[in-house]
């Protein structure tokens, strides 16, 4: 079970090259400046291909996130309809995003791209996000709900969601940006580019959400596009991405925050590190005009060490005195009870992935062909040492373990141009090969699998502004490593677990349009039905065990965008921006189950409403945009009551651990304006988010995890 054996197969496929550029136009006559113009690997593409697209689709532009200098990448997705985007540390270095209802922790159940490749760090075997580039790198973000997410994997229970990075500028030119704000917040960057090249570089640090937190990181990012040939073309990015923040796990108690507010954290040694690199080479050739093969070859290395005085507000790490202390809500010294945990974890990932596209009249009609596969691995080693002083970088280890997969996958989709109709077909499998190895008790055990994926989208387009969609695909998404197989204490095979991957049937009818010029809206009714969903231990609530059953998810999504300066051939420009989700059905179908005893979850039966998914979420933007470039706009951010366990819980105990009980309603508005000093190419800019400074509670997972309070920022932007 060496991970040797395993490293050296697919080292010889990744001398070739992966991944994707969906939708995108074949590659041009090649000259450089047409080549370092090309759009990146993009899901969706430019907004004039939305009337194809048999599914929910929106593109978040650079235009809209510079105008709203968005804070974190939470904020951002907030901008798209079925996006239910958390906060956890208030600096969205781990955001927690779900769709269409699914639970948003650690963004387990959404696939993430930036430049179509896969973004988590291990996709397959552990998809969390403990990582997260800032958002600032971007040049704009698609989120991609329906059967056309099939082409992507290996989730396709929820969406995929695509960060695209900006093509490398031809002339030589850059730019910085320099801000700062209230708790100690700084944030320096630095942009050059020319020759098809381009390096970007950011330092970020500032205060989070609680006492004793804070956060420092550093982010580089290099892109390359050369043309050779004449019908050729290499693409390489390179990342680096370091974090070291002072950053807690557990969250507090019921009577933690009744005694000592929202921003006590009694937790003043926990650490949390990160090293990140990356690097991929995409080559792409033009055939024809008509024929274009993309391969992409990617790998990343991800390595953290969170060392914490607490995990949860009842894990007992610091002994029953201590807890019962946080449960009474009484002051705390963690320090006294020397202890402290270092979660060391170290993730390899590297793949492959060729896709053809190909448009073709074959029997006569109109049609565009997309197929490809994925050769995916990844190594995962997992350590856990108990230091015993509360300052402690080493201990004993109590956990060593080595976990490995090795996934295939093949896809296949086509395009059917019918007059103003389109159907597009497509059909996924994927194959996964897990592996887990006890380092200390050398007990391991080997499992896999597989599913087929099919897909069935269709647009009708009755006039050129108007396009009505549907479809209906399988949801599919793995199970993590460790649930799948267990590894006993003693030197024997592994036991597995009676989990199955995450199944479901979902479908959505929609409605996309511009009635006219400077009006866009979208309506998506959509329906999610699972014969199987996974529900991780720590999702809902820090006691809940590993379980499943069956769910539900029924809702509506609405987004529209209006400019007065378009509609009315006003001088400045007036507008309205707005997401919404109605999510009335999210309903546990059964109760649910410990996978382990096979009891049901205390409270859990048919009819229950699954935890962390409320009723609605709104996000609407009302702005001004003066002719002379002035804007100014302010937003309001609504997130309806939600429960936070599977009993629904309506009010928390008095002296309870924080993990249950309803999570009321919030709130928060945000204003952002910006002036562009033309005479120097610099822009002025300044933003209030939480502008109104409301408590707020976001998180019951591991005890209370609150919202972020006022943030006061502002800064300059150069450009050369």
């Amino acid at each position: 079970m060496s991970a040797a054996p395993r490293l050296q197969r697919p080292l010889l496929l990744a001398l070739f090259a992966t991944a994707a550029r969906v939708g995108a136009e074949p590659l041009p006559a090649a000259t450089t400046d047409a080549v370092t113009a090309l759009p990146a690997v993009e899901v969706i593409g430019s907004a004039d291909r939305l009337p194809e697209i048999a599914g929910s689709a929106t593109i978040i532009d650079q235009q809209e996130l510079r105008q709203s200098r968005v804070f974190t990448i939470n904020e951002a997705l907030r901008k798209a309809p079925g996006v239910h985007a958390r906060d956890e540390e208030g600096v969205g270095l781990r955001p927690n995003i779900g769709l269409r209802g699914l639970n948003p922790t650690r963004s387990t159940k959404v696939l993430l791209l930036e430049d179509g490749i896969p973004l988590a760090y291990a996709p397959y075997g552990d998809n969390a996000s403990y990582y997260h580039p800032p958002v600032e790198r971007f040049d704009s973000i698609e989120v991609l709900k329906g059967s056309e997410q099939i082409l992507f994997g290996p989730q396709t229970i929820g969406g995929v969601i695509n960060y695209v990075t900006p093509a490398p500028p031809q002339d030589f030119g850059g730019g910085v940006t320099l801000s700062g704000g209230n708790r100690d917040y700084f944030n320096g960057r630095l942009r050059l580019g020319g020759q098809g090249m381009a390096m970007d570089y950011m330092r970020k640090q500032g205060d989070g959400a609680r006492d004793n937190e804070h956060t420092a990181l550093d982010d580089f990012s290099f892109k390359g596009v050369y043309s050779f040939l004449g019908n050729q073309a290499l693409t390489l990015r390179a990342s680096y991405y370091g974090e070291d923040s002072s950053v807690s796990y557990s969250g507090l108690t019921d009577a933690e925050l009744r005694n000592f507010g929202y921003r006590y954290n009694p937790f003043d040694n926990d650490n949390f590190n990160v090293d990140r690199t990356g690097a991929s080479l995409t080559h792409e050739i033009s055939f024809t005009d008509d024929v274009m093969l993309t391969t992409n070859v990617y790998f990343t290395h991800f390595k953290r060490d969170w060392w914490r005085q607490s995990s949860t507000t009842s894990d007992g790490q610091c002994g029953v005195a201590f807890t019962a202390a946080r449960l009474a809500g009484r002051r705390v010294d963690p320090d006294t009870c020397n202890s402290i945990q270092g979660r060391q974890r170290s993730y390899y990932t590297y793949g492959v992935e060729p896709r053809l596209f190909a448009r073709h009249d074959w029997l006569g009609v109109t049609s565009e062909f997309q197929a490809g596969l994925r050769a995916h691995y990844e190594n995962q080693d997992r350590i856990q040492q108990n230091g015993v002083t509360a300052t402690a970088r080493a201990g004993r280890i109590v956990e060593n373990q080595e976990r490995d997969v090795d996934a295939y996958s093949l896809f296949a989709q086509n395009r059917v141009f019918l007059g103003n109709f389109t159907v597009t077909p497509g059909v996924r499998v994927e194959y996964v090969d897990n592996a887990r190895l006890n380092q200390l008790t050398l007990g391991e055990g080997d499992e896999n699998v597989a599913e087929v994926i099919p897909g069935f989208g269709v647009t009708w387009n009755p006039r050129e502004t108007m396009t009505f969609f549907g479809g209906v695909h399988r949801g599919f998404a793995p199970p993590r490593v460790e649930d799948l197989i267990v590894t006993p204490a003693g030197v024997a095979a592994a036991t597995f677990t009676d989990v199955d991957a995450e199944k479901s049937w979902n479908a959505e009818l929609g409605l996309r349009a511009d009635p006219r010029p400077g009006a866009h809206v979208e309506a998506t009714l959509f329906r999610n039905d699972f014969e199987n969903q996974i529900q991780v231990g720590s999702i809902a609530g820090g006691s809940t065990p590993l379980a499943q059953g069956e769910t539900r998810y029924e809702g509506l999504e609405l987004y529209g965008r209006f400019d007065s300066q378009q509609w009315f051939a006003t001088r400045d420009n007036w507008y309205l921006q707005f997401a919404y989700t109605w999510l009335p059905t999210a309903d546990q179908e059964t109760p649910v189950t410990e996978v382990a005893s096979g009891r049901v979850v205390a409270g859990s039966r048919a009819g229950k409403r699954l935890p962390y998914a409320p009723e609605h979420l709104a996000t609407q933007t009302f702005g001004f945009t003066h002719r002379s470039g002035f804007d100014v706009r302010l937003e309001a951010v609504h997130t309806s009551s939600q429960f936070a366990d599977f009993a629904n819980t309506e009010f928390a105990p008095v002296n309870g651990n924080g993990q249950i009980g309803r999570i009321k309603s919030s709130t928060i508005f945000n204003l952002a304006a910006s002036h562009p000093i033309r005479r120097f190419d610099a822009t002025l800019f300044v933003t209030a988010k939480n502008l109104l400074d409301r408590d707020h509670i976001v998180d019951r997972t591991r005890g209370i995890r609150v919202g972020m309070p006022l943030l006061v920022q502002g800064g300059v932007e150069f450009a050369f």
